[in-house]
């Protein structure tokens, strides 16, 4: 059911990165992804609506006692479908990361434990924000979100741009660490 071979570029449905789920077979247990044998059958990949705010999210055919039931037993856990947002057609690195996060849901790591991110970022490590066109954007609609538009410093009164969300841990003029008072 899924198809391999391209990347988030199509623009009908995300098409699944050649070798991935067997990349994730070499990687994971049984144990840990109960689900991971039967995804090749029973996983659909989806563009989600334009106007949702998440990268991605996983959906199972089944409520989570049937899951867990199914888990115990070791069998197929029915329909499972990734949505992927498609602001990450214009990002690979992301789409990946992204979908490996997913998958590992979809074969049965539903916790957002330390494994499962440190699964994430072996496999498909996170791109930096300078290799993100997508994180860059994120990134600049929050701070027009923002009410600041500029840091003042409260030793010297130095005011520059806000190009970052955190604020900053000294003044840029008098090296001071920053407070606004």
């Amino acid at each position: 059911m899924v198809e391999s071979g391209g990347s988030a570029g199509d623009a009908e449905t995300p098409q699944m990165p050649e070798g991935l789920l067997d990349e994730l077979k070499e990687v994971l247990s049984e144990e840990e992804a109960p689900f991971l044998r039967h995804l090749g059958k029973h996983l659909t990949l989806e563009w989600l609506a334009t106007d949702e705010s998440r990268l991605g999210m996983t959906r199972f055919e089944y409520d989570p006692n049937e899951l867990f039931r199914r888990r115990r037993l070791r069998v197929a856990p029915g329909s499972v479908t990734i949505g992927l947002n498609r602001v990450l057609v214009d990002d690979e690195l992301l789409f990946r990361h992204t979908l490996v996060h997913e998958l590992l849901h979809a074969a049965g790591m539903v916790e957002h434990g330390g494994n499962h991110a440190e699964l994430v970022k072996r496999i498909a490590p996170a791109p930096s924000l300078a290799d993100s066109v997508v994180l860059r954007r994120l990134r600049q609609d929050v701070l027009d979100s923002l009410p600041e538009r500029q840091w003042i410093c409260g030793n010297c009164g130095h005011a520059w741009e806000r190009v970052r969300v955190s604020a900053p841990t000294r003044c840029p003029k008098c090296a001071r660490p920053f407070s606004t008072n």
